[in-house]
């Protein structure tokens, strides 16, 4: 044989005896990750399953055969799109993540409780080219969710809990954030008095053996549905005494009973919550009370199912602290839902019950308070008879929303209608209003707690029947709609005055013909404005709502009103229709 051929039987002998040693490596390091109790998965560049051990499936309980050649998103249970996100993360980077933690939803058929521990290694072959990532995950029993980091968890529950000034929605979210991050199921019950933004009373009375109602405000589980609730949101709750609940809101301590036992006595005259209990293994219990400015707002349930682990004082001490920071949010939206609704009363007591135009115009208003955080706003509208059969047409806004912008509008409207009686021209009138609105605010600047509006705005008509015209001033207000007898809608050009309290009188009027049949639409800038779109816009769709023939007052203003394109009003909003007869 010659010297090469003999190299290259060697050489061939080698490499068949390495591919032999490494199928042997190979096949002994599949069996130790086939039988190992940590979960190994391994994923291809693409993010396509294409092996996994037996562990997986005993730790969430899905099926090899619905893993291999899917993406995480489809292979795994939990918050797979995060795995999945940081899969590709190390995939880019080559940067290994080491114990991060998800749960697996108790609905799923996952058979195993407790914090799952994730690990993420990028593979590489010799030449160091990119295979693919290796998923490890170990179960940890007993674990807390949150171990290790309570500052962190209550950072993340500020930013999660109170984004709104409603008290449900805060008490709902309050639950949420709770679920599974510290319980398996929360619930969150406050007194009647909170949820109507009434004063709650200091300890409820309770020395004089008076209990609050309490109301079902949230609600959370890991189950679906929350099964374990006797009540849905909006309930009243029972009460049962004794119990550790009245021992809670007597004492405005919170209770923690590790190991909760169904056969207490107190539980005896509560057959229902205690088969609750037992149907669940409820085994842990933390009561914590809503605390906020020295007031006991309601109560906070805590209770542990799927989760081994006993609630411990690590876990009281969470607990409270996510509690203390929902209750100033509750309290918060408890006064601002007495001040809208105060505001809301004030307005409507302030606005006129019932217009009417007379043989001169058939007339129609509407009036819709700002939702949410603006609450009720500073808009009003009037319509008032003149001598000689004449009417006189009103829509203005104060700058602001709450009660003193209800106050301020009450007080500009009893203005008007004061120089109405004078039958003074529109441009005059609204001139003399400018001189009397600079005086009401210096009036507010001298008061002991001022609280300033930054202006207002008006739209001063008067129709003349015998002469079928409407003299029309402006001050700083959007210009009426006119819509003609042939159904055209149109926005005069009208003199545009300053807003009302900047003292740059006088202010002019303009002429406008109203034969038999037209209508006029005076509005206020809630009706077309959106944050988010020109004004222009909201002109426009107002245009083909009220351009709808054959309508009555009544279902113009339902056609415009339903035009918006939110039914969530950041602004209040003022609609009057007049049709010449």
């Amino acid at each position: 044989m010659r010297p090469e051929d003999r190299a290259a039987a060697e050489a061939a002998e080698e490499a068949a005896a390495a591919q032999r040693a490494g199928e042997e490596s190979g096949a002994a390091l599949r069996s130790l990750l086939a039988h190992s109790a940590a979960a190994v998965a391994v994923w291809d560049t693409d993010l396509r399953c294409r092996w996994v051990n037996d562990a997986l499936e005993r730790y969430d309980g899905i099926p090899r055969e619905h893993r291999l050649g899917r993406l995480p998103e489809e292979a795994l249970a939990g918050d797979a799109a995060e795995l999945s996100a940081v899969m590709r993360r190390v995939l880019a980077t080559g940067e290994c993540v080491v114990s991060r933690e998800y749960r697996v939803p108790a609905a799923s058929r996952a058979p195993c409780d407790g914090a799952f521990l994730a690990s993420f290694f990028r593979l590489d072959d010799a030449d160091g080219r990119t295979l693919g990532v290796c998923l490890v995950v170990l179960l940890v029993q007993g674990r807390s969710p949150w171990d290790g980091d309570r500052l962190t968890v209550v950072s993340e529950a500020g930013a999660r809990i109170g984004t709104t000034l409603d008290v449900v929605r805060t008490a709902q979210e309050l639950a949420d954030f709770s679920v599974p991050t510290l319980a398996d199921y929360v619930t969150v019950d406050l007194t009647e008095a909170v949820r109507l933004g009434e004063e709650p009373l200091e300890r409820h009375g309770l020395s004089l053996g008076r209990l609050p109602t309490f109301r079902r405000a949230g609600i959370a589980s890991i189950r679906t549905g929350s099964p374990e609730s006797l009540w849905t949101t909006g309930d009243v709750v029972y009460v049962p005494q004794p119990s550790p609940f009245l021992q809670v809101l007597s004492s405005g301590r919170s209770l923690l009973e590790p190991v909760l036992d169904p056969s207490h006595m107190w539980l005896r005259n509560d057959p229902a919550r205690a088969e609750k209990i037992r149907d669940f293994g409820m085994h842990s219990l933390l009561i914590v009370p809503v605390l906020a400015r020295g007031a006991l707002l309601g109560v906070v349930v805590f209770v542990r199912t799927d989760n081994p682990a006993p609630f411990d004082g690590y876990d009281q001490l969470l607990a409270e602290e996510l509690v203390a920071r929902a209750a100033l949010s509750l309290d918060n939206a408890r006064r601002y839902t007495r001040e809208r609704t105060n505001a809301v009363a004030l307005q409507h007591k302030l606005l006129p019950r019932r217009v009417s135009g007379g043989t001169a115009m058939e007339v129609a208003a509407r009036y819709l308070p700002a939702d949410g955080q603006d609450s009720v706003g500073g808009d009003w509208f009037d319509v008032i008879g003149l001598p000689r059969g004449r009417l006189a047409l009103v829509v203005g806004d104060v700058v602001g929303h709450g009660v003193n912008a209800a106050a301020t509008m009450g007080q500009l409207r009893t203005a008007v209608r004061t120089l109405a009686d004078l039958d003074l021209p529109p441009g005059e009138l609204l001139t003399r209003l400018d001189r009397t609105f600079i005086r009401l605010m210096e009036d507010e600047e001298e008061a002991t707690d001022p609280v300033p509006s930054m202006g207002a705005t008006c739209v001063y008509a008067v129709y003349d029947p015998a002469t079928r015209t409407c003299s029309v001033a402006l001050a700083g207000h959007p210009p009426p709609a006119v819509v003609g007898p042939d159904g055209g809608v149109a926005f005069p050009d009208l003199p545009h005055g300053t807003p009302l309290g900047l003292g740059m009188a006088p202010y002019e009027a303009a002429e406008l013909e109203l034969p038999a049949g037209s209508l006029m639409a005076l509005y206020s800038d809630g009706l077309v404005e959106e944050r988010h779109e020109d004004i222009d816009v909201g002109m426009r769709r107002m245009s083909r709502a009220l351009g709808l023939p054959g309508k009555s007052l009544e279902d113009l203003s339902s056609a415009v009103i339903g035009s918006l394109p939110s039914r969530t009003l950041s602004d209040d909003a003022t609609l009057l229709l007049a049709r010449a007869l």
